[in-house]
């Protein structure tokens, strides 16, 4: 028998039991502030290596409201790009807002003028009917949520079609990007993956007469003049949804050396409700929704042929938003992620939830499923002669399975790449890896945050040998997205530094660049910015040449 379909989620039960308790207030984490455009000295204490040479670059929202109007999602406040610049062991810091449309337009009128994934803007009144009718279908172009490479440059990106190459010195804006006039997809994630010699791969929805497709998206990784943003892009291959009429809903994707990914997950967009809600003036968010009836799929595209595997592997509903790693050994394409067994987390950050105290801001958190790292171990030899009723992963350190159930179809359960020692810090999310060194290769460390909150709490650092974690974490502080810097004379793969930007709900002005170092996991120092700084999404480093 399978015992596939007997499987009840531990986490479900686990983090039942952790319910959180007199939560403190991260309000001030979700407030506007204003930019700091030219650097600023920050005072070290401890030590900043001086072999870390370059800016740690983040994302996120900065402002939340435009005169009287406010905006209803973390989501959509406008983006704010920081750069913590490091050289001989000091830190400057500087910020810009994006100098986006939708920012210009917005500032140009004083309310909210562009519609975001939460907050829809009221018609304006100097506009005609006609022009009112067009606006409702305008894609924002509130690029906050990471910075990307493409063939060198530096870009800012959202999931909708536009994105905006950045200065990465000057934070300045320079060009925006719109995919369409390069390739047939209507957007493009925020989270590409990069192989060593540049070449770019990212994965993008388009919409038809025929309804959805999903693209596998390759960008080449040099330019023929300075100007060039994404010529020479093309579409890999193209996958037809489940439900062309209700396509899955991805952040980003997998990837590994010779494969390229695709989870479709039962985080559905009802692309019926799309057009009509965008007459009726209704939220973006809104066209979302989370079917537990539905498998999660895993499609595999070789990244060579762009030829799509006719084996599609199966698992029970759950949710991801971003992967860990994925490689091949022995001819199986291990893939980890950090999953949840319940997609409606998209609902959790509206504005009004972040900013809630006391028994409603614990309220919130205890009803929220929380994300955990697991393992799927895919068998890439599955023919027509391979036996069903029999567990396909034959790999003796690993105890997830693979099940063929009927032609072309395998059914999979994960292993957790975790101890119990996990739910204590209530999961994982916004894992890292030493991305240059390890992406697609087998590896054995991995980096994120603890989410005893609604946003990150802890730092933790998870050893694969063993499952055994290591833990940073102070009171009352709030880490971003750990960044891997390796060092320059790096043998092991954990050989350097964990970059993490740290919020102080509690204390003004009292945000700092953190320095941990990724073996010990030790503090080496911190950079104290004399400036507010709100929690954002996602960032990169960007080594001085």
């Amino acid at each position: 028998t399978n015992p596939f379909s007997l499987y009840v989620p531990k986490e479900l039960n686990k983090c039942n039991q952790l319910k959180q308790k007199g939560l403190e207030s991260i309000a001030p984490l979700v407030l506007s502030v204003e930019e700091t455009p030219e650097p600023i000295s920050t005072e070290v204490r401890g030590t900043i290596p001086t072999w870390i040479r370059g800016s740690l670059l983040r994302n996120g929202p900065g402002k939340f409201e435009f005169g009287n109007q406010h905006y209803n999602h973390w989501f959509d406040g406008m983006a704010m790009l920081h750069q913590f610049k490091i050289e001989d062991g000091k830190v400057t810091y500087r910020s810009r807002f994006l100098q986006s449309d939708a920012y210009k337009k917005n500032s140009e009128r004083d309310r909210i003028m562009v519609s975001e994934f939460g907050t829809v803007a009221m018609p304006d009144p100097c506009k005609n009917f006609f022009m009112r009718f067009l606006s409702r279908f305008e894609m924002p172009d509130n690029a906050s949520v990471s910075f990307v490479k493409y063939k060198g440059d530096c870009f800012v990106s959202t999931e909708t079609n536009y994105m905006y190459r950045v200065d990465p010195e000057s934070l300045e804006t320079q060009d925006k990007v719109d995919w369409t006039k390069f390739i047939a997809v209507n957007m493009a994630t925020a989270h590409p993956h990069t192989e060593p010699d540049g070449t770019t791969y990212n994965m993008g929805n388009s919409y038809g007469r025929k309804g959805a497709l999903y693209n596998i998206i390759k960008v080449p990784p040099m330019k023929n003049n300075p100007e060039e943003t994404l010529e020479g892009a093309k579409v890999l291959c193209s996958i037809v949804p489940i439900d062309k009429a209700r396509p899955s809903y991805y952040h980003s994707f997998a990837m590994s050396e010779n494969y390229v990914v695709f989870i479709e997950q039962p985080i559905k967009i009802d692309l019926l409700k799309s057009i009509t809600s965008k007459k009726r003036g209704e939220r973006i968010c809104e066209r979302f929704f989370w079917d537990p009836k539905q498998d999660t799929v895993f499609h595999l595209i070789d990244k060579h042929t762009g030829q799509t595997n006719s084996v599609k592997f199966h698992t029970k509903a759950l949710s991801v938003f971003h992967q860990i790693n994925a490689y091949e050994e022995d001819g199986f394409l291990m893939l980890d992620m950090c999953c949840s067994d319940n997609g409606v987390a998209l609902n959790n950050y509206l504005i009004q939830n972040l900013r809630k105290s006391g028994e409603a801001l614990d309220q919130v958190y205890n009803t929220m499923y929380k994300a955990f790292p697991r393992r799927f171990v895919l068998p890439l030899n599955v023919t027509n002669d391979t036996p069903t009723g029999v567990n396909l992963n034959t790999r003796p350190t690993s105890s997830a399975t693979s099940f063929k159930t009927a032609k072309d179809k395998v059914e999979c359960q994960f292993e957790d790449l975790h101890g119990e020692d996990l739910y204590e810090y209530g999961g994982l999310e916004f894992p890292q890896i030493n991305y240059s060194k390890f992406n697609t290769r087998p590896y054995r460390y991995f980096y994120g945050c603890g989410f005893r909150h609604l946003v990150g709490d802890s730092l933790l650092k998870i050893d694969l040998e063993g499952k055994k974690v290591k833990v940073w974490y102070q009171k009352g502080l709030f880490p971003s997205e750990p960044v891997f810097v390796p060092s320059t004379d790096a043998v092991e793969e954990d050989d350097g530094v964990i970059l993490s930007v740290v919020v102080t709900p509690t204390e003004d002005k009292r945000t700092f660049l953190l320095v941990l170092n990724a073996r010990t996991w030790e503090e080496l120092g911190r950079a104290e910015v004399p400036v507010n700084v709100p929690y954002g999404f996602h960032g990169a480093f960007n080594p001085t040449a």
